[in-house]
């Protein structure tokens, strides 16, 4: 992870830091991007790069989320929804999994007999740290999570403490 300490939000140039503001009041200002194929988090504040994180996902296969159990990180646009701390993973922040279109999906994968009539959407995705002591796994792009998207835990704490529940985050390949 690129760090650059002191950046003034209104640069033009597009950077990499941790040093973003939170702003309670606007969920909007900024929104979270993060690329599967990439094993990376980008924070946008409009056009611009405020920061980036590593992370890891459920299992190496970074196809979309199918059903309940894969283990696949889902893909699409999502909100966060809940967050607070965690007595495993440091912070949690609940994605609201499955959206309208995610459902839609899901039934149109079941009626074309992709998934089995018997399968669950699943649920309580989210973005979370790692178990304690074991950032390592970030570094190594382990991909040991049941779906969720997970980052080291100073960089878990740092995005807890700047983005609120209505964050948008979006989630691709």
């Amino acid at each position: 992870m690129k760090r650059i300490t002191g950046l003034s939000l209104a640069a033009v140039a597009f950077v990499t830091s941790t040093s973003f503001k939170p702003n309670a009041h606007f969920p909007d200002e900024y929104v979270i991007v993060i690329d599967k194929s990439d094993h990376e988090m980008n924070i946008f504040e409009g056009q611009k790069i405020v920061a980036t994180f590593d992370v890891v996902f459920g299992n190496d296969n970074l196809g979309d989320k199918m059903v309940q159990g894969d283990r696949k990180t889902p893909e699409g646009t999502f909100h966060i929804s809940y967050m607070r701390k965690h007595e495993k993973w440091d912070r949690f922040m609940l994605l609201d999994y499955p959206t309208k279109e995610d459902i839609a999906k899901f039934n149109e994968r079941k009626a074309k007999g992709l998934i089995p009539a018997n399968a669950k959407i699943g649920g309580d995705i989210g973005i979370h740290g790692t178990w304690p002591k074991e950032d390592y796994a970030i570094d190594r792009k382990y991909n040991w999570t049941l779906g969720c998207v997970s980052m080291k835990n100073d960089d878990v704490e740092d995005l807890y403490n700047n983005v609120v529940v209505g964050t948008k985050v979006i989630i691709r390949r």
